[in-house]
């Protein structure tokens, strides 16, 4: 019986080992994703000088909406995250998903940000 905190191990294990092969610079900084039940955060990081660079979530006072796990909010997520790179001036990103399968929100997230400017 697979319960929820094997699969969040299971989620950590496999982002530990993506993390071994990704690390983020000033140029070109790490956009990590971390997904709850309630909410989606996203953050720009420079592994190099451990360093967050910008960070949006759906905390946000920016981001107004009626729920806020859902697509619609990752989304919004995405484009504020990208949105702030860019006022940065970040373009170009490492995409971390945190261990989560490229589906739903977490790609939505990243759709978002990459038609808002950001590459990766």
């Amino acid at each position: 019986m697979i319960t929820k905190a094997n699969k969040n191990a299971t989620r950590k294990k496999r982002h530990a080992r993506v993390r071994a092969k990704l690390a983020g610079t000033a140029t070109r900084p790490r956009l990590n994703v971390f997904r709850s039940n309630k909410h989606i955060y996203a953050q720009l990081i420079d592994d190099a000088n451990g360093v967050t660079l910008a960070s949006a979530s759906t905390l946000d006072k920016e981001i107004s909406l009626d729920a806020t796990s859902n697509v619609d909010a990752a989304k919004a997520v995405g484009a504020l995250i990208a949105k702030r790179a860019v006022e940065k001036g970040v373009s170009e990103v490492v995409f971390d998903r945190g261990g989560y399968l490229y589906h739903g929100r977490i790609q939505a997230l990243a759709d978002a940000a990459r038609e808002n400017g950001l590459q990766f």
